[in-house]
């Protein structure tokens, strides 16, 4: 249960009592009305804002609506206190006991403990990786690939039907200069000196087995013909490798998809044509010559008449053109027919998880999306900085085996899936990060993957040690659901049954605003808060000779661990329950 919306809940019924009571004008705007943590936790366990928003509305004085509001507050059940500060914000304490019911229910949920019905089944499409496949990924594709993964994951928590979708980029002059290179690979694998790589093709020696599995299956059938008949058979016999190598990648990432959407097949179907048609139909495409780019010399500049699309009137800066000079699709006509397809195929909410580079199209792709589904289709991106590889504060610029750059494969299998998948969380996703590969396995404070399993591991280290001292005491959920959580009166133990309560809410707003960050915040304080209770030392978690005590601490042990391995579930990292 949700805390906070639940009681925002309880204050919307007293305000429909207030207006009921002729306290409050009928017809009020509610919609801002909040229930959150305050600020500073002194004040209380619950602040509303419902006074400062609806006093001009109904022609109050903030603190006089406080007022009013508050003397009902005070009659809900669990409310222990409820008082006015400043001009009129309402700050409500809750009895102790209603905080260990949230361990009773932590208890019986399990990892479940957080699951929301917030989304009604209401279906997301979340679109990311999508790297063109001319090679494995490398670790600049991480953070992307993770954020995509974790934020699905999320989502689908909160309650919404989720499809994971890759776009194969398969369509473009890149995946010519592909075909071209592995036909090379291909020459090579038969016996030819091919000499240097020539300028322009991709010289990675991972096309090599390609050019070999070519000739395994095809012999020298390709050799001697003319490139426009062995070019269209190469191209796919290499994008269809380099996807199974894509797909090697995410697996060892623990990162699965449910579609594979192919932008080549999409474009052969006739998607794009129909994409501009219905913009056509609309009176969103015209013929016309655009500005010249900022910093360009008029001399420099040649008009030339374009079919345009009208993004302006959707929020973009300029109009953008679907059709080159020479009367070709542009990229963008091929990027507005998927957006299209995926609507269609249910899509009305799209995330897509993009790399720094693709900053600037974003306005251009949600004006198409708007245009397209007439308002009904939401595209919101996530933009993914880069992401800086270092080893002891030293930049790692290359790799031994690709010679270029670093493949995801390669730090997986230095630090662990599960180390890449936390780290790539622990800063929001427009943020810089630096990923250095001996502070991640560092195990300290610093290092937060290390700091969230190490609570999980500690709260089972101590279920082993109560097992030892109470060998005759139940230790399952169900008996430390029952036992006498009333014994459970230290602040510092109420402060982490507090927060333990706040994980539905945190993983319902998380959700709406498609931050998956959020979660390892949150890991981390909690995992702090446990740590500090085991430090002070104030609370020991087994008394000895008072085994209802230690059952009851434990109910509370247990219910932190619950709660990481649900954080951890939804980041796809394997909580430990022993630090080696």
């Amino acid at each position: 249960m949700n805390v906070f919306k639940s009681f925002r809940e309880n204050i919307i019924s007293a305000l429909g009592e207030m207006e009921k009571a002729g306290q409050l004008p009928a017809g009020l705007d509610l919609s801002r009305v909040s229930a959150e943590p305050p600020r500073d936790r002194t004040h209380g366990d619950i602040a509303t804002n419902a006074a400062m928003v609806l006093a001009k509305q109904a022609g109050q004085k903030p603190r006089d609506l406080a007022e009013t509001l508050a003397s009902r507050l005070r009659g809900i059940a669990s409310v222990e206190q409820v008082e006015i500060a400043g001009p009129g914000f309402i700050n409500v304490s809750l009895e102790d006991e209603f905080w260990r019911n949230c361990l009773r229910d932590i208890l019986k949920s399990g990892t479940h403990y957080g699951d929301s019905d917030l989304g009604g089944g209401e279906m997301v499409n979340v679109e990311f990786v999508s790297a063109n496949p001319t090679g494995p990924l490398t670790v600049g594709h991480a953070r992307g690939s993770v954020v995509g993964d974790v934020l699905a994951s999320l989502i689908a928590k909160a309650g919404y039907k989720v499809v994971r979708e890759y776009y194969i980029n398969d369509a473009g002059a890149q995946v010519d200069v592909l075909a071209r290179s592995a036909y090379l690979r291909y020459r090579e694998a038969l016996g030819e000196d091919i000499g240097k790589i020539p300028e322009g093709l991709y010289p990675a020696g991972y096309l090599k087995n390609v050019g070999q599995s070519l000739v395994a299956r095809d012999g020298d059938k390709w050799l001697e013909q003319p490139e426009e008949v062995w070019l269209p058979e190469v191209r796919q016999f290499a994008i269809d490798a380099m996807m199974d190598l894509v797909r090697e990648n995410l697996a060892g990432l623990g990162v699965r998809h449910d579609v594979f959407s192919s932008e080549r097949a999409m474009v052969d179907n006739g998607g794009v044509e129909d994409a501009i048609k219905t913009l056509t139909e609309r009176g969103l495409v015209y013929t016309g010559v655009l500005e010249p780019p900022k910093g360009k010399k008029p001399d420099d500049w040649e008009p030339v008449p374009l079919t345009l699309f009208k993004a302006t009137d959707f929020g973009d800066d300029v109009d953008r053109p679907l059709l080159k000079s020479d009367g070709s699709l542009t990229y963008f006509a091929n990027d507005i027919a998927y957006h299209l397809d995926k609507f269609r195929r249910g899509g009305q909410t799209m995330i897509n998880v993009w790399g720094a580079d693709h900053g600037g199209y974003v306005k251009r792709m949600q004006a198409a999306v708007a245009a397209l589904t007439g308002g009904e289709g939401k595209l919101d991106v996530k933009i993914c900085q880069l992401v800086k590889l270092m080893r002891g504060g030293e930049m790692v610029k290359m790799s031994k085996r690709s010679g270029n750059f670093v493949t995801l494969q390669e730090v997986i299998d230095e630090v662990g899936k599960d180390v890449v998948r936390f780290i790539m969380l622990t800063r929001k996703n427009d943020a810089p990060l630096d990923f250095d590969l001996e502070k991640v396995l560092e195990q300290s404070r610093d290092n937060p993957v290390f700091y969230v399993n190490y609570a999980h591991a500690r709260a089972h280290s101590v279920a082993r040690m109560c097992a030892e001292a109470f060998p005759d005491l139940p230790l399952d959920d169900v008996s430390l659901r029952a036992s006498e959580l009333n014994l459970l009166t230290d602040s510092d133990e109420l402060a982490v049954m507090k927060l333990l309560a706040e994980w539905p809410r945190l993983v319902e707003s998380a959700a709406e605003a498609h931050e998956p960050h959020r979660v390892a915040f949150y890991l981390y304080d909690l995992a702090a808060a446990f740590h500090g209770l085991w430090t002070k030392g104030n609370v020991r978690f087994i008394v000895h000779g008072q085994p209802k005590l230690t059952q009851a601490r434990m109910a509370l042990v247990r219910s932190v661990a619950v709660v990481v391995a649900s954080g951890l579930e939804v980041f796809g990292v394997e909580p430990v329950e022993e630090m080696r």
